[in-house]
């Protein structure tokens, strides 16, 4: 059990960073204390009073990246009840089977996502608050019956939500008068919960009736935090540019909770995170680390980096010993400034990184590192400081956790990667089915992932074992590590490698702004990309050599956290 609660985290950094600013919205003129955040939490404490939350009851909460965000996943735990963070870019099926699925009384949602929402199909919810301003939006199931218990409940007078009394203008009013001599740092107390209570459930696909929902200890998460701190991966007053998913494992667990129990001051960016919209943030907050997945480094090194390498000179001069070096400092240089020049790393999770952007990062000694782990362990498995990173490494385990290889070819060593420990989560909410596939009866979770452990306990990810295709003649491919080659040659945007009639089939979406660019006749996409199939088929394994690559006309559709949905394309057909 981790020695820190998870609650007093966050009552102990509120109290010390009490005058230090907290949240910003980036674009807007908002910037807020600790001071002021642990008012609004105060208040937001006061409305779930009034509307008779208790604790262990489910609040559920759907929005861009932003500071009420952030306030109303802390007021919720903190009280004592149980957040349920829904991806942003789920479609309004998935929120209400999630909200329903959970049996959220409260849902705190994005007025913009509200408006695509209908009030019908969400059965277990008592009120609608906006994001915007914590404003009641609308009142739900007030006549519902619900089990006996609570049908006992809903007779009495007080157990129905009064719109006034949950008016915000009403909340000030009860604010003032329980701080009648002003709200000070020991105003800061929050319930006394257990590390072993659950604090989260984090739904894992969007995919209405087969949702599986996260159940996530304080400890767990207090796992991550106080790693965090331990190898100083986030200090105190770090500035952090949260621009991942806060509804997502990732960045919510670094980009938000470690940052905010460590006094960090974070700038939420609540539009798309394009790479343009990005540069500008790291130019004007200079972050001192950053949390990022690999698609926007890959997007920034393909389209600043490359053209660059392309040129014939810089091929000539790069390959000169002793003249390539200087060159390659300029480009480290620009690329570090490029990232706010004031950061210590660069941590990349979510996905692998391109093997030809980790080398090319490698040789120009940029610091960054990659990290790896998944939802059901909140997230973090194993993550190595940049100075210390194994290359092609997902880092090193975590010493708060366990890990072994189950089933391993006795010819490469690879397995499945298997992990116990410290963060791993207390199974799927009312799935013990589900549960009971992914952990055994030992307490390890079978992660689904594909890889080795070396001496070090560096984890390398070959692939994930429902994605592997086992070739003809027996050899285990990872249609990822084919993909990624591919995805580097010229005019391709993003690739999909599948298995049709015992051959290997490239999916290729073209990059066509790079084709429209330069000129090129959309009739001669076909013949450029046998050439890169020939290329491609140049530097891989035999038996992972594609015998065609097929154009697809738009990208494929993906998760809302940006991993292709595979099970769509299992098929050309």
């Amino acid at each position: 059990m981790i020695q820190e609660n998870f609650i007093r985290l966050f009552e102990d950094s509120f109290r010390n960073n009490w005058e230090l600013p907290a949240y910003s919205n980036y674009g807007e003129d908002l910037t807020m204390t600790y001071a002021e955040v642990a008012a609004q939490i105060a208040k937001l404490h006061i409305l779930f009073e009034q509307c008779h939350v208790a604790p262990d009851d489910k609040i559920a909460l759907v929005g861009r990246n932003n500071a009420n965000w952030a306030i109303a996943y802390l007021a919720t735990v903190t009280y004592g009840a149980i957040i349920v963070p829904i991806l942003q870019d789920f479609n309004a099926n998935d929120i209400h089977h999630i909200t329903n699925h959970s049996e959220s009384k409260l849902l705190f949602a994005g007025d913009a996502i509200w408006e695509n929402l209908e009030e019908e199909k969400l059965t277990t919810a008592k009120a609608i608050f906006s994001l915007t301003n914590f404003s009641c939006i609308t009142l739900l199931n007030q006549e519902s019956e619900g089990t006996e218990a609570e049908s006992e409940l809903l007779e009495c007078k007080e157990q129905r939500l009064d719109h006034s009394s949950i008016h915000f203008d009403t909340i000030n009013e009860l604010f003032n008068k329980k701080y009648s001599y002003g709200f000070v740092r020991d105003s800061v107390r929050y319930i006394d919960r257990p590390n072993t209570e659950i604090v989260s459930i984090n739904y894992t696909s969007g995919t209405t009736g087969f949702s599986k929902g996260v159940m996530t200890t304080g400890n767990a998460l207090a796992g991550n935090i106080t790693f965090g701190f331990r190898t100083k991966l986030i200090a105190p007053q770090y500035r952090i540019i949260s621009f991942l998913p806060l509804a997502h494992a990732y960045g919510c667990a670094f980009e938000f909770l470690t940052s905010t129990c460590a006094g960090c001051h974070i700038h939420f960016i609540g539009k798309t995170p394009s790479p343009k919209i990005l540069l500008k943030a790291f130019a004007e907050i200079r972050p001192n680390v950053i949390f990022c997945v690999p698609l926007i480094i890959e997007k920034i090194y393909k389209k600043q980096i490359q053209p660059l390498l392309a040129k014939p000179s810089m091929r000539w001069v790069l390959s000169i010993p002793f003249l390539d070096q200087p060159v390659l400092s300029q480009i480290r240089k620009k690329l570090i400034d490029a990232f706010g020049g004031e950061f210590s790393e660069i941590v990349v999770g979510g996905a692998p990184l391109n093997a030809e952007v980790e080398d090319f990062f490698n040789k120009i000694k940029f610091p960054f590192t990659v990290g790896y782990g998944m939802t059901e362990c909140a997230p973090l498995i194993s993550y190595s400081h940049a100075k210390d990173f194994a290359p092609k490494s997902s880092g090193r385990l975590l010493d708060i956790m366990e890990a072994k290889i189950m089933h391993s070819d006795p010819v490469t060593g690879v397995g499945e990667v298997c992990v116990r420990g410290e963060n791993v989560m207390s199974g799927y909410y009312k799935n013990p089915e589900a549960t009971a596939q992914i952990i055994d009866n030992e307490g390890w979770l079978h992660t689904g992932d594909l890889g080795t452990i070396d001496e070090d306990d560096n984890i390398y990810i070959r692939g994930r074992s429902k994605t592997m295709i086992l070739s003809a003649s027996g050899q285990n491919i990872y249609p990822e590590e084919i993909e990624a080659k591919l995805n580097n040659m010229s005019y391709v945007m993003e690739s999909l490698v599948i298995e049709n009639n015992g051959k290997l089939t490239a999916l290729v979406c073209p990059d066509y702004e790079a084709v429209d660019a330069e000129g090129v006749d959309h009739n001669q996409l076909e013949n450029l990309m046998e050439e890169n199939r020939k290329l491609l088929n140049s530097i891989v394994a035999g038996y992972e050599g594609v015998s065609k690559i097929q154009l697809y006309p738009h990208e494929f559709e993906k998760t809302p956290k940006k991993s292709i949905k595979r099970y769509l394309y299992s098929s050309t057909n």
